[in-house]
């Protein structure tokens, strides 16, 4: 599945970062994240195996959620991204050539930026699915203030240090969506201590 379409069947528009999993546990936390209402899930590819998790994600879950990889740096990282069935590309910087290539492969794009230069320069290159990162570095109002000059069909990401204690400030400022990743995912979490938080998250949300 791809991100709007996760959306449109009426999942909130949470991803969670599973930096660290191992393929032998992904499936098991990819479906207690299902179960919990967070049906947006990327695995950065500084983890152990991402693209075996990846696939191993998309060949269990791929009908019911949108499977996607982080830490996307390189125009490699998205081809192998690709062929392990991913549908999403998120990075935490721009480059040109990444998005424009992730987006030739038929996936979505998520790329990071912090400056309105930055996010200019995400848009040329084909992004309208923007994410800011750190989001908490600089907060809410930072990030109001950058949508204000955005045109209306980008939509903001807020990642690192966003959680259910700051989500509603988030909100009030504007944001579409966040990601998250250690408040959700440690290495070594078990399916059971994610699908919690990932309840909590999703009720802080609603």
């Amino acid at each position: 599945m791809k991100i709007d379409e996760v959306l449109a069947s009426g999942a909130k528009p949470i991803v969670a970062i599973l930096r660290g999993v191992e393929t032998h546990e992904v499936v098991a936390i990819g479906e207690a994240l299902v179960e919990a209402g967070i049906r947006l899930i990327e695995v950065p590819f500084n983890s152990p195996d991402p693209a075996g998790s990846i696939a191993a994600l998309q060949a269990a879950l791929g009908d019911r959620a949108a499977i996607g990889g982080g830490t996307v740096i390189g125009t490699d990282l998205a081809e192998a991204l690709a062929g392990a069935g991913g549908t999403f590309m998120v990075s935490p910087n721009i480059d040109a050539a990444v998005i424009a290539r992730s987006i030739e492969l038929g996936m979505d794009v998520l790329p990071g930026f912090l400056t309105p230069t930055e996010a200019f320069a995400a848009i040329a290159a084909g992004a309208r699915n923007l994410k800011v990162f750190p989001g908490s570095v600089l907060g809410a109002g930072y990030i109001k203030a950058i949508g204000d000059v955005l045109p209306k069909d980008c939509r903001l990401w807020a990642v690192g240090g966003v959680g259910p204690a700051n989500l509603a400030e988030y909100r009030a400022a504007g944001v579409f969506g966040i990601g998250v990743g250690g408040s959700l995912y440690r290495p070594g979490d078990s399916a059971e201590t994610v699908g919690a938080k990932a309840r909590d998250l999703v009720a802080a949300w609603a």
